[in-house]
């Protein structure tokens, strides 16, 4: 029996988005798409879970995570298609998000490009050295990396407003 023209199960849906089957199974449970049961039972999808799925699959390739996603398409209304309006008023609030990992990237590929392999082996002059594990006041992680400075370490060193 072929599908209803505005629904499409889920091997359609598998092959129109280049999404498992399993995938598009842990999505629904995730409630990030939904479907209906045919009267065999099988998933009906309605055709806008094309672009749900698109979404999802970019929103993840830029690093957003499943938590972020879900709350995202949550704002999304489930009983009709988003509007443009809908998917920019979602856009706008991942904006400052996206931003900050654009420039955290860029920082990544600027400060390791001279790093990773370069066999100077001088610790004393890399830019990522952290001399007694200084920079664990300031939080997890590679903080000099991620935008901290050694001047936020030691507060001292930087300079003064009136001199």
């Amino acid at each position: 029996m072929p599908v209803a023209a505005d629904h499409l199960s889920i091997g359609e849906v598998a092959e129109r988005t280049g999404v498992s089957v399993s995938a598009l199974r842990f999505y629904e449970a995730e409630g990030m798409v939904g479907s209906t049961r045919s009267p065999g039972g099988q998933r009906r999808f309605p055709r806008d879970v094309l672009r749900r799925v698109a979404f999802i699959r970019v929103a993840q390739r830029v690093g957003l995570t499943l938590d972020e996603i879900r709350e995202g398409l949550a704002t999304l209304p489930q009983q009709r298609t988003p509007t443009a309006a809908d998917w920019a008023r979602l856009s706008r609030a991942w904006k400052q998000r996206l931003d900050e990992r654009i420039e955290l990237l860029e920082r990544v590929r600027d400060d390791l490009s001279s790093c990773i392999g370069c066999g100077c082996l001088s610790l004393q002059a890399c830019r990522l050295y952290n001399p007694e594990d200084r920079a664990r006041v300031l939080g997890q992680g590679p903080r000099y990396l991620l935008g901290d400075s050694s001047l936020d370490v030691v507060p001292e060193l930087k300079p003064r407003a009136n001199s």
